[in-house]
């Protein structure tokens, strides 16, 4: 009979465990279980682990986008974590307007400048705030992520199935993420399709004081990863371009590193725009990134239905509008 360990107790023991997956988990990605139940352990050590094959799934090697079902047995090296914290310590409770809801998922609108999880220097963000606001929830998980400065729809799961249903849908391109961008300058209504690879890289020497960023490389890279972003414009705005973005796939800044290779960045990109020529906007009103998450288009996991959730623009990109082109409604056309 396996040993089944809880998984607290792996941070106070450097012995070989065993994790037998319950049935809740089911579906779940390896490293997402592991980043759940291996409380206190960077997420820097749980890939290398799996990469360097000391973590087994049913005594195989495995990746870490490999799928645990119910029953399954996980061993785990000998490892030194650190006390775990508890669950959302520090986050204050806070609601945000909710766009849709059931029981099933939560679609909220998340406003800029907040993360939708705490790490990497940040120690909550949406998803911490919101189960401190929900403690009778049973389960309240992100679906997908949305940059920290990019507001709009957010969607998160109330169940594991829905969960599972939903990050399935992601996966294999099969929803609909429509952005509003506003660009510098004239987008050619022409140029409709952006199939550029990424690669990420680290700004600084070292990777503890470098900074995480992303660009286009050549298509025959090794490194770069395939990435399609479909433009749409919807008008000017002065002598910007206001632009409906949708992304086929859902690489770290594809949209932000997209448009700035061609010579239009988001107007207020504080990592991948003109410096210069945003500290003048600052000046203007714009405070932050003109990147909004506009709609997005799924499969409901309860029903199969059809669902199509919109946030509508943010006052503060409204009122940066009025000031550029008074009296003009943002909304595309």
């Amino acid at each position: 009979m396996k040993d089944i360990i809880e998984p607290e107790a792996l941070t106070r023991t450097r012995q070989v465990q065993i994790l037998e997956v319950d049935p809740e988990s089911a579906g779940q990605r390896l490293d997402n279980f592991l980043l759940k139940h291996l409380k206190g352990a960077p997420k820097s050590l749980i890939y290398r682990i799996i990469r360097s094959g000391e973590v087994r799934l049913n005594k195989g090697r495995v990746s870490a986008e490999s799928r645990v079902n119910p029953g399954d047995s996980i061993r785990i090296p000998p490892l030194r974590l650190s006390a775990p914290k508890p669950e959302s310590a520090g986050a204050p409770a806070r609601e945000f307007p909710v766009l849709y809801e059931d029981d099933h998922l939560l679609a909220i609108d998340k406003p800029a400048g907040v993360a939708v999880h705490g790490g990497s220097g940040v120690s909550f963000g949406v998803i911490e705030q919101l189960r401190q606001a929900r403690p009778s929830a049973r389960m309240l998980e992100l679906v997908h992520r949305l940059d920290r400065e990019t507001s709009g729809v957010l969607l998160v799961a109330k169940k594991r199935s829905a969960l599972k249903h939903l990050q399935d849908q992601f996966r294999e391109r099969e929803t609909g993420k429509t952005y509003l961008a506003l660009v510098r300058g004239q987008w050619p209504s022409n140029r409709k399709v952006i199939d550029m690879p990424l690669e990420k890289f680290l700004l600084g020497k070292g990777e503890s004081e470098g900074e995480r960023r992303v660009r286009v490389v050549a298509k025959d890279d090794p490194n770069g990863m395939r990435a399609i972003t479909l433009v749409k414009v919807a008008r000017l705005v002065g002598s910007n371009t206001l632009l409906e973005v949708t992304i086929k796939t859902g690489r770290t800044h594809q949209i932000r590193v997209h448009l700035a290779s061609l010579g239009h960045p988001i107007l207020g990109d504080d990592k991948y725009g003109d410096f210069e020529h945003n500290r003048q906007l600052q000046k203007m009103g714009l405070k932050r990134m003109f990147l909004h998450a506009w709609q997005l288009q799924f499969r409901h996991p309860g029903s199969g239905e059809n669902q199509r959730l919109e946030s509508k623009l943010p006052a503060e990109l409204q009122q940066f509008v009025d000031i550029l082109q008074p009296g003009e409604s943002v909304a595309p056309l």
